[in-house]
């Protein structure tokens, strides 16, 4: 059993990026398919399908490479389940210079850091990711 199942997410995304597969398999969920969406909308990931069977269902990530190096650089947790961390739209910052992601679980759904000033929501502040 996962107790932090973004954090697991992350890591296998990470890990998958430095063995250079092409895809990545994990148990799925809608918080890790919304996550997935946003990072697939946004360039660093591929196609996101969902297979097998009624309960048990795997979320299929297709992982990005640019010239032989992956799009992922690196990634921080912000809040953890130990730990929650809540972001008001003032709070909200730009990561590496614009460069990188602040992901956030809004009212509005899940959405990066730019789409969340432009909605004017703060939440939760998941990940960073660049």
């Amino acid at each position: 059993m996962v107790t932090d199942p973004i954090s697991d997410f992350l890591i296998r995304i990470k890990n998958a990026n430095q063995a250079q597969k092409t895809e990545v398999a994990m148990p799925f969920s809608k918080m890790k398919q919304s996550i997935a969406n946003v990072l697939a909308k946004e360039g660093y990931i591929g196609e996101i399908t969902k297979r097998g069977k009624k309960t048990i269902k795997d979320l299929v990530v297709e992982l990005k490479y640019t010239e032989g190096k992956p799009m992922i650089n690196g990634t921080q947790r912000v809040s953890k389940p130990s730990r929650r961390m809540y972001m008001s739209v003032a709070e909200i910052f730009p990561v590496k210079r614009g460069r990188g992601l602040l992901v956030l679980s809004t009212p509005k759904g899940v959405l990066t850091d730019k789409e969340a000033r432009k909605e004017n929501v703060g939440g939760e502040a998941l990940f960073k990711i660049w």
